[in-house]
């Protein structure tokens, strides 16, 4: 019996990114058909384990314009589709997809956000210093040269009872003043 590969996927308006994750894959056996099946054949590990999968496309698909891709860690598709729009899912089958079908959010991108640049393509720094720029939060902020003194209680003070966390101190406000070192 075979078993299913991972396989992630993303689109844009006229095309079908397909990836099945199968490291060291071997007899690769793919096939696209134009009214849009998907096929897909192969073995990996050391026990050459049988992998398959046969998906029917949402829609038809261009087989002349579809490329694949393979390399030691995967199987990449650039499946053309017949015509541009954008699917409602990668499979015709409604209702939940199967467990081993996951978006590849590396390559997705939302219909309305397609023709426009990665975020932040438009910002120019110009000649911005940024070590110019004043991030301090002010006086009492910390103080990097200084090593931080350590405020809790030796094992000695707890044992003796001369802890400064007990219950009367609890009750009393903790100090407010600063303490300016020159």
């Amino acid at each position: 019996m075979s078993r299913h590969p991972t396989i992630k996927w993303a689109q844009r308006s006229d095309k079908v990114f397909i990836t099945v994750e199968l490291p060291d894959a071997k007899n690769v056996k793919q096939k696209l058909e134009p009214e849009g099946k998907f096929s897909f054949f192969a073995t990996a590990g050391a026990d050459n384990v049988p992998y398959e999968v046969v998906l029917d496309l949402f829609d038809k698909i261009d087989v002349d314009e579809s490329k694949s891709s393979i390399t030691s860690r995967n199987i990449c598709y650039l499946v053309k589709k017949a015509e541009d729009n954008w699917w409602s899912r990668l499979i015709k089958q409604e209702g939940k997809s199967p467990t081993f079908l996951k978006a590849d959010w590396d390559k997705w991108v939302d219909e309305d956000e397609q023709d426009s640049e990665p975020a932040g393509a438009d910002m120019d720094m110009g000649d911005i210093d940024f070590s110019q720029l004043n991030m301090g939060g002010g006086l009492g902020d910390f103080d990097a040269d200084e090593p931080e003194e350590d405020e809790s209680d030796t094992e000695e003070e707890i044992e003796d009872g001369k802890h400064e966390h007990s219950e009367s101190q609890a009750a009393t406000p903790a100090s407010t003043e600063v303490e300016i070192k020159a």
